[in-house]
């Protein structure tokens, strides 16, 4: 299927449980050069920049600017959403391309929980834009936005939600800025996971990776199998895959970015911090890797192509190294180029602050391997050019394909 002569490959991060209950109220996200963001850190915005310069102290820039959240809400999470557009001209003989660079905020506001904080990370500026809840039917279901697991998928950059048991999905268009048109939120589907117990009190766990949303932590789900959900055709998988050894329990999720393609592999943490599980989803088998230093049921996780950082509000910001190739990942360490602040977390409505201390890194992470059945995936090849994706895109399942091609 041939679809126009512009290719758009979007990118971005995975998001985790959002709840009511408690969390911080700072948020990180990495940019397309790969720079970690930081939000609300210490009531200010960070560019921390790249790996190699988080271990020189201070180094980080202040880019705080006007129209940003008040970043007053737990659990507040940050997306990169990444758009290459390639146009051709002249018979094809030459070739332009168009970076945008943004950065989507949810749950930052709490007088304003349904709005979406667009940072435009070129720009350097922030806009507001408004979605609606309100359900399509009477008395249908209504999407909750403090309430919620979700991701944001990359080709069609578009968010999709579990929230009171019920699929949503909220469509961001090309927006590297906000428009005054409001966005709904749609009712998706009621998934049926089909494990044997009740899943109405489950608080999602959900990876991406191959265009394919991976739901952890299901109750009745042996450990080591996710039940997907493919986004490009709206099904969900009856059966569950197996990727191999991590447990079946609550975590948090994050899926590793590649210089080209779209993510294959996504990183678990457990609540206890016990270990970093990394799936891959392509030789469905998971490697063990060392936990991180700060054992924090409530903190949050980002990642770029060769990153796991983890914000903690009892312990700052800390990272491991992840090479893909080899799937091996070093010790953690404290991020030093963020200032020492103090940050903030909420509990039922009241907030709290810690001092972000040093963290210590634990010892060198080791890996294991467990295999796994195989299962219908998709594909995809893409090529980078400059600092951002352009390319084709493939995806299949069930013997039918749908294609993307310049």
């Amino acid at each position: 299927m041939r679809w126009l002569s512009t290719a758009l490959v979007i990118l971005a991060t995975s998001l985790v449980t959002v709840s009511a209950a408690s969390g911080p109220t700072q948020c990180l996200a990495f940019d397309i050069n790969w720079n970690l963001l930081a939000f609300g850190y210490g009531g200010k915005d960070y560019n921390a920049g790249t790996q190699d310069s988080w271990g020189t102290s201070g180094s980080a820039t202040d880019i705080t600017t006007s129209g940003r959240p008040p970043f007053d809400q737990p659990n507040v999470q940050c997306f990169l959403s990444q758009h290459c557009t390639r146009t051709n001209a002249n018979h094809h003989r030459h070739r332009r391309y168009q970076f945008t660079n943004a950065i989507y905020v949810i749950n930052g506001d709490s007088k304003n929980p349904t709005t979406v904080y667009i940072y435009d990370a070129m720009a350097k500026s922030w806009s507001a834009q408004m979605t609606t809840t309100t359900p399509a039917t009477s008395g249908g279901p209504q999407f909750d936005p403090t309430n919620f697991g979700g991701i944001l998928d990359h080709d069609t950059n578009v968010f999709y939600a579990y929230s009171n048991a019920e699929l949503f999905s909220l469509d961001m268009g090309l927006l590297k800025s906000a428009n005054s048109t409001a966005i709904p939120w749609v009712d998706v589907q009621k998934p049926n996971f089909a494990t044997g117990q009740s899943t109405a009190s489950y608080q999602p766990v959900m990876a991406l990776a191959q265009n394919h949303i991976h739901f952890l932590g299901l109750p009745g789900l042996p450990a080591g199998d996710a039940m997907i959900f493919v986004i490009h055709f709206s099904f969900l998988q009856p059966t569950p895959q197996s990727y191999g050894s991590f447990p079946a329990t609550h975590g948090r999720a994050a899926s590793f970015f590649q210089q080209t393609g779209v993510q294959t592999e996504f990183a678990f943490i457990p609540d206890d911090g016990s270990a970093t599980y990394v799936v891959n989803v392509i030789t469905n088998t998971t490697k063990t890797l060392t936990g991180p230093t700060t054992k924090d049921s409530s903190a949050t996780y980002a990642t770029s192509t060769s990153a796991l950082v983890q914000l903690s509000t009892s312990a700052g910001v800390s990272w491991m190294g992840y090479d893909s190739s080899s799937g091996t990942g070093t010790a953690w360490s404290a991020v030093k180029a963020l200032p020492s602040v103090n940050l903030t977390s909420v509990t039922s409505g009241s907030a709290s602050s810690t001092s972000s201390g040093a963290v210590k890194p634990s010892g060198s992470a080791g890996t294991s391997s467990g295999g796994g059945s195989s299962s219908s995936k998709s594909g995809a090849v893409s090529g980078r050019v400059g600092k951002g994706w352009c390319g084709s895109l493939v995806v299949g399942v069930l013997g039918v394909g749908l294609g993307l091609v310049v």
